[in-house]
């Protein structure tokens, strides 16, 4: 007589799992992996409208300067880049960069690929964007910075460049 086999010996091995199984899995795991892939495309080009009131372009911007002795903050952007629209949505849609931009500087937004705006890049050597560039009426730049600036970093800038905006850092 033989004896019964034991629990571990009487066990067969799992089935693979069924090919539905599988591709349902499979199904899901791309849905949400496009799911999640939109989401984070419109969080990176997203940006909200803000109620800084930019100059029209560079020269009506350093007429303006010239008339109020105020500096001039230039912003060179491109449509395509996303750092761009990371700080619009991050630094100038806050409304306390808002009070102190319209206040203390007369702001012009400049798309680098606007042939309209050559001769301000060109003058200024923009090479990537962002960049930000404080000028005085004569177009003398007073500071600057490329690259994706935080609100604290921006606002310490603002401070640098114009003490009167009286930012409290």
């Amino acid at each position: 007589m033989q004896a019964p086999p034991s629990p571990s010996q009487s066990k067969e091995p799992n089935p693979p799992a069924s090919p539905s199984k599988m591709k349902r899995f499979w199904s899901g795991f791309w849905l949400a992996f496009l799911v999640g892939s939109l989401g984070y495309a419109w969080y990176c080009f997203y940006a909200p409208s803000n109620e800084i009131d930019w100059a029209e372009n560079s020269t009506a911007a350093q007429a303006q300067a010239t008339e109020s002795g105020k500096p001039v903050l230039l912003f060179f952007t491109g449509t395509w880049c996303v750092p761009c629209r990371i700080m619009k949505r991050k630094v100038f849609a806050d409304a306390e960069v808002t009070t102190l931009v319209n206040d203390h500087f007369i702001p012009v937004l400049i798309d680098v690929d606007d042939e309209s705006e050559a001769a301000t890049v060109s003058r200024y050597h923009v090479g990537a964007t962002p960049t930000t560039i404080f000028t005085d009426a004569a177009g003398n730049v007073l500071d600057w910075r490329s690259g994706k600036i935080s609100k604290p970093e921006f606002l310490e800038l603002l401070a640098e460049v114009n003490p009167s905006a009286g930012v409290d850092l």
